[in-house]
């Protein structure tokens, strides 16, 4: 039997043999007579280092040495001498235990730790390396520094420093390290470097090993990987930065990040350790902007001037210049923006019945007048002589005109109020009080020694009519908004516990704190704050005004983010629905701007949160409406019955704006507003939230989209807000078309304006919703297009933390819309003031004249970690200064003819000439 199965199995292993040899054909081309060569060399090699004669051993090696170092490699191959020795790499390793200790020892270490990059376990590489000759670790090639990188990175966290050992192990990694960065930065690979040194938490070792040639790439990577790290990485990432900025005397970019950092220290030791003058002078404008506020010694060069620009006295006519070169001095009537004669009119409709001069309609063209005017020092509703302008409101209507007199001033402390005096001495309080609030407006972020604001309103803050106070005190807060200054807050902090004050001037000085001491973490602001929450009743707390003084308490801490954990917990003993409110917004607050990912999924399971009260809340509502539309005329019963339904509703309706709900969705957009990929994922989430959130929930999410891209109206999140506006929920269009007016702000946008336009048609007669239409008119053409909300500034890197305050008051009052805006309190839109800033370049001289240079502007392109000398800026045009920038342009000096005195050539800039030029 025996002889049978062996010839059954004869041919099968024939077959066999051959599969394999095919298999292997595949596999392994044949090799060329050269490889051949090459693999009987390395084998020899192999074979004498087996043998017991030790003085074949160094020629052996070094023959090994010269064919691996002399091997190159398409990228995508590994190099011939690597791949042939891989089936020797055991051998090898037996072969280094073996060897007698000495010279030759560490030499084949060496072999087996580059060998060792191919086989990638255990860390061998490093291992063997550390064990090696310790020689130059560059000569071996880039391939393997980077391997040994990714080694080290992954040991040192493996590493416990208590161990016994453990030490001495980080210190022999921190050698190999100490080898690895300068050859990194020798070798255009900044980027590796700092990685493998963030890796293992030392990043303090980059300033011994950048040179001037290398520091602009690494700052520049340093800086981009902020947004992506965590607390407190991304700090110590910016310190890191603003140290090597400092070492090669780089005082703008430094004070740049020491202004993101809001660090008060460091911003004033950088200041006053600048000696150039005409450098002093420019980053006295980059303070200046961000609108920090340095007390000079008078001892100082030229301090006096200094402290004009640190003051921004210099604002309103370098603007007025601007407005001159661009020729749109001429006063703009609120007809010129709504342009009605192209509002196509539907047929059966009157044209001429939408321009009745109704009260609602001459309040909007007040703010309109004041938005698409401001600035420019000249109207024709209010500045003409014999105007009757103010006459045509009603009360608080009267309030918003003359203030809207402060709009137009805008920055021009010294002409602006001799002309708003004359209305202090009405006998008509709202008038007076108007004026008032002008006269805070017209100081908006300027300083002026002599304090006129602080002089002119402190005597109206404690007044018997709480209009009076209203008007003073939301003045103070507009002057002195982000000014922490002590004897403004000791001013207004006893209005807080006046028994004269109602909820209304409570929450208003509340507010008005919350923007004097913006992310200062002031004691005696909070525990004022605090205090207010705690004595008042829960029937005050559950009115509209009373969630001001949850945002005052939340906009002390913007951008504080751990600071405000003792907050939250003492906000625990305040009532609902106020604590729930008070707690998200405070925290949000706290993350505004810093794209931290844990905080929005947080505020993602508060939106998906529901309470069965809430559901039946709900289905109440919308009885209540049914019920509502069903009884329109009938007997007084009815009508009663009619008053307390809608009584009923009022409260409810007022409720979802202090949900908790309404505050997470408006935290998904001020958290990830900060970075790109964080607002298109936010815009994805919104789509979601709005078709299966709850009423806060959908009410919010037009307000929180317009927050993540204000005065920058791209076109998806423009289409989205028009979709909202023909929502069936009254509330929801509410926010939109006032979303519209956020994200279009000072634009002029085009496709905007006629959205708008077709929307005034189609809501004509809806009077609420017409009257924001024509308020977001007057946004969209703010300052005739030349003037911005957008928080962000230097390009798009620092966020300022009074305009982000002042957007946020402005949103929470949208948040019950029906009972601010459109009710009797629309003048909280002026809180939106300290945001408005220039969207100008203008150019000076060193003795500050103006000096038009010829500059590019063009799309601003992200370079980071891009080899040689990359463009920063795309698709641009060449202008003469001054010019307007949008949001995400760079500008550029087009010659070489003049050296700028900052790298962010935006708003005002110093030049200075270049010597070299030719």
């Amino acid at each position: 039997m025996a002889p049978a199965t062996e010839n059954k199995t004869e041919p099968e292993k024939g077959e066999a043999k051959q599969e394999q040899k095919t298999v292997k054909e595949e596999e392994e081309p044949e090799l060329s007579e050269e490889d051949k060569l090459l693999l009987d060399e390395l084998t020899l090699c192999i074979e004498r280092l087996k043998e017991n004669d030790a003085s074949l051993y160094h020629q052996a090696l070094e023959l090994l040495r010269t064919k691996i170092r002399s091997s190159t490699a398409s990228i995508t191959s590994v190099p011939k001498p690597l791949k042939f020795l891989r089936p020797h790499y055991g051998t090898l390793k037996e072969i280094y235990e073996k060897m007698p200790v000495g010279e030759n020892k560490c030499f084949c270490a060496d072999i087996v730790s580059v060998l060792g990059m191919t086989i990638s376990e255990d860390r061998e590489c490093l291992k063997y390396r550390l064990l090696g000759s310790q020689e130059e670790i560059g000569s071996w090639g880039h391939e393997y520094v980077r391997h040994i990188s990714g080694e080290i990175a992954i040991e040192w966290q493996d590493i416990d420093p208590e161990e016994d050992g453990g030490k001495e192990k980080l210190d022999k990694l921190l050698a190999i390290v100490g080898d690895v960065v300068p050859y990194d930065m020798k070798h255009n690979a900044e980027t590796e470097a700092c990685d493998l040194l963030m890796e293992i938490e030392k990043l303090d070792l980059l300033i011994n090993f950048v040179d001037k040639a290398t520091y602009p790439r690494v700052c520049l990577y340093l800086i981009s990987c902020v947004p992506y790290t965590a607390e407190p990485e991304n700090t110590n990432l910016l310190q890191t930065a603003v140290q090597i900025f400092r070492k090669f005397d780089c005082l703008p970019e430094a004070l740049r990040l020491a202004m993101q950092l809001n660090d008060m220290e460091l911003i004033e030791d950088i200041f006053l350790s600048c000696k150039d003058l005409s450098r002093q002078k420019q980053l006295a404008y980059a303070l200046g902007r961000q609108q920090v506020f340095l007390e000079l010694n008078d001892e100082m060069p030229e301090a006096d001037e200094l402290t004009e620009i640190l003051s921004n006295t210099h604002l309103t006519t370098n603007f007025l210049a601007l407005a001159r070169e661009l020729d749109i001095m001429e006063p703009k009537v609120p007809e010129d923006i709504y342009k009605t004669h192209l509002e196509n009119s539907r047929p059966g409709m009157n044209a001429g019945s939408t321009n009745v001069d109704s009260a609602r309609m001459n309040l909007a063209s007040s703010y309109v007048n004041g938005f698409v005017n401001a600035a420019f020092g000249q109207d024709k509703l209010l500045t003409e002589e014999g105007n009757k302008w103010i006459y045509k409101n009603k009360e608080h209507g009267m309030l918003a005109a003359t203030a809207s007199l402060g709009l137009v001033l805008l920055w021009d402390v010294d002409g602006g109020l001799n002309q708003i005096n004359k209305y202090l001495y009405s006998s008509e309080d709202y008038i007076k009080s108007g004026a008032l609030l002008a006269c805070g407006i017209v100081n908006a972020g300027v300083r002026n020694e002599c304090d006129p604001a602080l002089a002119l309103l402190s005597d109206y803050v404690l007044h018997n009519s709480n209009v009076m106070r209203v008007g003073s005190i939301l003045g103070l807060g507009l002057a002195y908004a982000g000014s922490n200054q002590a004897d403004v807050i000791a001013l207004l902090t006893p209005v807080l516990g006046d028994s004269k004050s109602n909820m209304e001037v409570i929450g208003v000085t509340a507010l008005v704190l919350g923007l004097i001491a913006v992310g200062t973490c002031n004691g005696d602001v909070t525990s004022s704050l605090l205090q207010t929450l705690i004595e008042r009743s829960e029937a005050e707390l559950k009115e509209t005004h009373a969630r001001y003084i949850a945002l005052a308490l939340a906009l002390v801490y913007l951008g504080k983010q751990e600071a405000v954990d003792t907050i939250l917990m003492a906000l625990q003993v305040v009532p609902e629905p106020l604590k729930g409110f008070a707690s998200v917004l405070v925290e949000v607050c706290a993350y505004a701007g810093t794209g931290n990912v844990l905080k929005v999924q947080q505020m993602l399971h508060i939106c998906t949160e529901t309470t069965e009260k809430e559901e039946s809340g709900g289905s109440d509502k919308t009885s209540d409406k049914k019920k509502e539309s069903s009884s329109e005329g009938g007997s007084k019963s009815k009508k009663d019955e009619k008053s307390s339904k809608s009584d009923d509703k009022k409260s409810k309706s007022s409720d979802w704006g202090m949900s908790k709900h309404a505050a997470a969705v408006l935290g998904i957009g001020l958290i990830s507003m900060g970075e790109e990929i964080g607002a298109e994922m936010a815009f994805r989430t919104f789509g979601n939230l709005y078709r299966y959130g709850d009423i806060a929930v959908r009410r919010t999410v037009p307000l929180a989209l317009a927050l993540t891209s204000v005065s920058n109206p791209q076109l998806h999140i423009l289409d989205t807000l028009s979709k909202f506006s023909h929502d069936s929920d009254a509330e929801v269009v509410h926010n939109s078309i006032f979303g519209m007016g956020l994200v279009g702000s000072g634009t002029n946008n085009a496709r905007l304006a006629q959205m708008l336009r077709n929307l005034a048609v189609y809501y004509a007669k809806d009077p609420n919703n017409l009257f924001l239409v024509r308020l977001t008119q007057g946004l969209v053409h703010l300052g005739k297009g030349t003037l911005t909300l957008q928080p962000y500034h230097s390009d798009r890197q620092l966020l300022s933390p009074v305009a982000l305050a002042s957007l946020l008051s402005v949103i929470v009052a949208l948040l019950d819309v029906k009972n601010t805006i459109l009710g009797k309190t629309h003048y909280l839109l002026y809180t939106m003031v300290p945001a408005i800033q220039p969207r100008m370049l203008v150019t000076f001289d060193e003795d500050l004249n103006p000096l038009p240079v010829s500059v590019r502007v063009g799309q601003a392109v992200d370079v980071v970690g891009q080899a040689g000398k990359p463009k920063t800026i795309t698709g641009f045009q060449t202008h003469t200064t001054p010019v307007l920038l949008a949001y995400g342009e760079r500008a550029e000096l087009a010659t070489e003819e003049y050296l700028s005195m900052t790298p962010v050539i935006e708003g005002f800039v110093i030049l200075r000439k270049n010597p070299n030029y030719e």
